[in-house]
């Protein structure tokens, strides 16, 4: 059976291992084993950095021995996706695998901040004053082939890879 490895910002949810069980079950719907970053077992490091070290070295791994990845593009602490989950989707990319993302707002990235941030409807710079990239896409270009769906369920790339 085929796996898929769930990457996205759910992990800081408060019901983090439910929304894991139920991506998991989503998956195996569709023919998948899914793997979850909570799934890994971090043994016990005595600092900060050696627990996120080793957070990040098993979610690697995971990624590694997945056959495509899925990830949660949804906002996270503000208007962008989480970045830890664009480290994922940039690493599964290098290694060649299938990636698909999901967000539930998919409207142009440019709609989305002139909204988010109050701007005029011409405006061309975020209130930070840098451009907004107006390539009519929902994300950053790096994502152009990427960004399938609204939610995991309806991520018709994944469905069709079975």
């Amino acid at each position: 059976m085929k796996t898929i490895y769930l990457a996205g910002p759910d992990v800081f949810e408060p019901d983090a291992l439910n929304i894991g069980e139920n991506l998991k079950k989503l998956a195996s719907q569709y023919g998948f084993i899914g793997l979850f970053p909570l799934d890994n077992n971090i043994p016990d490091k005595e600092t900060p950095h050696e627990v996120a070290k080793a957070i990040r070295d098993a979610n690697i791994k995971l990624i590694e021995s997945a056959d495509i990845v899925m990830a949660n593009l949804n906002p996270f602490r503000g208007i962008e996706p989480d970045s830890g989950t664009v480290f994922e989707v940039g690493f599964a990319t290098a290694l060649n695998k299938d990636v698909y993302c999901y967000a539930a707002d998919r409207r142009e990235m440019i709609e989305r901040i002139r909204e988010k941030q109050q701007l005029d409807a011409a405006a061309t710079l975020c209130l930070d004053g840098k451009t907004i990239e107006d390539f009519q896409l929902s994300h950053n270009l790096m994502m152009i082939d990427q960004v399938v769906a609204v939610d995991a369920r309806s991520c018709e790339g994944v469905k069709n890879f079975v």
